[in-house]
């Protein structure tokens, strides 16, 4: 049986304190000149993309080569799931060919229908619903950043959209433990059952209705754009219902001295960030987008056996 990585949730607390430090390991490594690694021994890994991409796209395929693989990508059209081929067809087939699939699409009913018939991992590089290997990262960018201090004792706060950022920060609450607060307008809140079970698992995740009581006290504030990919058409009525939980120096003053400044990028200046916070020396969402490609090689290495 294939381990997926569908969710945040699929992997336990222990596994990811493993993944972070591997992850640290190949960092290092990295800007010490050590790029080579035959884990994947010439395989190839299969990139499919039903949505645009800048950084899944390539720090998937720098991790797949540096780790001695290959990677075929595949755009939304390059696959017969376009044209009506059942899923289920398509992952037995490139489960014969590949040693893994990480796809970018809608719906994360697209996977778990790939996961169901794959003997292969399936990896999820972003649904409507979901995006761990961001979050991973992300997660692994707040643990450098605090010099030591426990992962467990610190408080996250998401303020903006309630979409697929904000449900997989909630379940790396509820899995990893620290505290969270989140803070959306009314209609854009994140998975009712998301938040709920992140609630049942972790008492310190919490729901604001105001992002100035979400952001006290924060070690991290974290924000998304206001309208996501496919929801370009509501921009305007985003925009309006948004408009006081832009992330600016006002803000930041509320949460930790030390509080850091996050983003899975791309930005909106002016609109979720300004550009004083994006810019300033809170923000560490470069240091997030370099952190991708180690964690996510950290993740290959961890779903696809050694040969």
């Amino acid at each position: 049986m294939a381990n997926h990585y569908i969710t945040f949730r699929d992997l336990t607390k222990e596994e990811y304190q493993a993944l972070f430090q591997r992850t640290s390991h190949l960092k290092k490594a990295r800007r010490d000149g050590l790029y080579a690694y035959p884990h994947l021994g010439g395989r190839s890994v299969g990139l499919i993309f039903h949505k645009h991409s800048t950084r899944t796209r390539v720090s998937f395929e720098t991790a797949i080569n540096e780790l001695g693989g290959h990677p075929v990508v595949l755009a939304a059209n390059d696959t017969q799931i376009s044209r009506g081929e059942a899923p289920a067809h398509t992952a037995e087939v490139l489960s014969r060919y590949l040693a893994a699939v990480a796809i970018r699409t809608y719906e994360e009913s697209e996977l778990l229908e790939l996961a169901a018939h794959s003997s292969i991992p399936i990896i999820n590089a972003l649904t409507n619903q979901q995006h761990p290997c961001q979050v991973l990262g992300d997660v692994f960018t707040l643990i450098e950043t605090l010099g030591g201090e426990p992962l467990e004792k610190q408080l996250v706060a998401w303020v903006g959209d309630g979409f697929n950022m904000a449900n997989t920060w909630l379940e790396a609450a509820g899995v990893l433990g620290f505290g969270l607060h989140v803070s959306c307008p009314p209609g854009y809140e994140p998975d009712e059952a998301i938040l709920k079970r992140a609630q049942a698992d972790n008492p310190r995740v919490k729901f604001f209705g105001s992002p100035k009581e979400a952001v006290k006290g924060a070690r991290a504030v974290n924000a998304d754009v206001f309208a996501s990919m496919g929801q370009e058409e509501e921009k305007a009525k985003r925009l309006k219902a948004f408009k006081n939980y832009q992330v600016n120096a006002e803000l930041m003053a509320l949460a930790d001295p030390k509080a850091i400044f996050m983003h899975c990028l791309p930005a909106k200046i002016g609109e979720e960030v300004s550009a004083e916070v994006f810019d300033g020396p809170a923000s560490v969402v470069y240091e997030e987008a370099e952190n991708r490609l180690h964690a996510q090689k950290a993740l290959l290495e961890f779903l696809i056996p050694r040969l």
